[in-house]
């Protein structure tokens, strides 16, 4: 029977790339290893073990139900053992020059990115940050592999990594400040009423704005459709269309332009701003630095 004793580590670094880039050749490239010894490696790993691991799926292979029994244990246990010996392993901010890859939406760019380079101006002055949004079936593995660092955003459907609330906020409607519609929010009702007077921009990428757009009877009112939001203040500001988006986000629109925000008490509102990770890399130095910074930006 396989055990701890009679099977080499290393094959465990081989199975656990492999794993996580589903591919050999980019395995190999990652572990510094050849393509012909990555896969002896995988063989002896295989008759040890008395299973194929892995199997031909495309241009890569998928793993078989024992490979993915073992993944996610071999994983910790290999990242348990890194940061045993990088003990008292420091991170000095000031030195640093790590680039840092955040998953973050166009308007998460927009409301944290500027926060965020402020805090790494004063701190960490040398370090970069590269920020893109990640396809969401990638952005488990990236974690894992160490491509991805944190993937901040609203993302309730993202499993497999740990994950912090960030920050609480719901969808209101962003409009230009003289909009005739706020001379009805005295009157609740007649602001439900009011909502199907007015005409709406909808944001393709956002995909609870268009929910709330639906459960109101109101796809009949969207007379424009944008991809992002970061479009939308030029637009409502010298016009009578309206907006539902984050509240936070449009607030940061509203103090800048020709616009404010009202809360009229829209369906499937509130929702959570998280921060994810992947617990294997959570113990690093830098990860942890970057981590405390994220969860404690002072945004306003």
């Amino acid at each position: 029977m396989a055990n701890i004793r009679t099977i080499d580590l290393n094959l465990l670094r081989v199975f656990d790339a492999i794993y996580r880039r589903r591919n050999v050749s980019q395995a190999a490239e990652e572990l510094g290893l050849s393509q012909p010894s990555t896969s002896q490696a995988l063989t002896r790993l295989r008759l040890i073990l008395k299973d194929p691991l892995f199997e031909r799926s495309g241009n890569g292979v998928r793993p078989t139900e024992r490979a993915r029994q073992m993944a996610q244990q071999i994983g910790l246990g290999l990242e348990t053992l890194d940061y045993a010996l990088r003990q008292g392993e420091n991170f000095d901010p000031s030195r640093a020059t790590d680039t840092v890859h955040l998953h973050l939406t166009d308007i998460g760019e927009a409301r944290f990115l500027p926060v965020i380079m402020q805090q790494l101006e004063q701190l960490a002055p040398n370090m970069r940050v590269e920020s893109k949004a990640w396809p969401l079936h990638s952005i488990v593995p990236a974690l894992d592999a160490g491509e991805l660092h944190f993937a901040l955003g609203y993302i309730p459907t993202l499993e497999g990594c740990v994950k912090q609330t960030f920050l609480m906020d719901y969808y209101g409607l962003l409009m230009r400040n003289q909009h005739p519609f706020l001379s009805m929010m005295g009157n609740q009702q007649h602001i439900k009423t009011r909502l199907q007077e007015l005409e709406f921009v909808a944001v393709h990428s956002h995909a609870v704005t268009l929910h709330i757009l639906q459960s109101l009877q109101l796809e009949h009112r969207v007379r424009l459709r944008v991809s992002n939001f970061l479009a939308l203040p030029d637009i409502v500001g010298p016009s009578d269309l309206v907006a539902i988006m984050p509240y936070d986000i449009a607030k940061g629109f509203s103090s800048e332009r020709n616009c404010t925000v009202i809360d009229v008490g829209l369906p499937l509102r509130y929702f959570n701003v998280a921060l994810h990770w992947s617990k294997r890399h959570e113990h690093k130095a830098m990860h942890s630095w970057f981590r405390n910074i994220l969860l404690n930006l002072p945004l306003k």
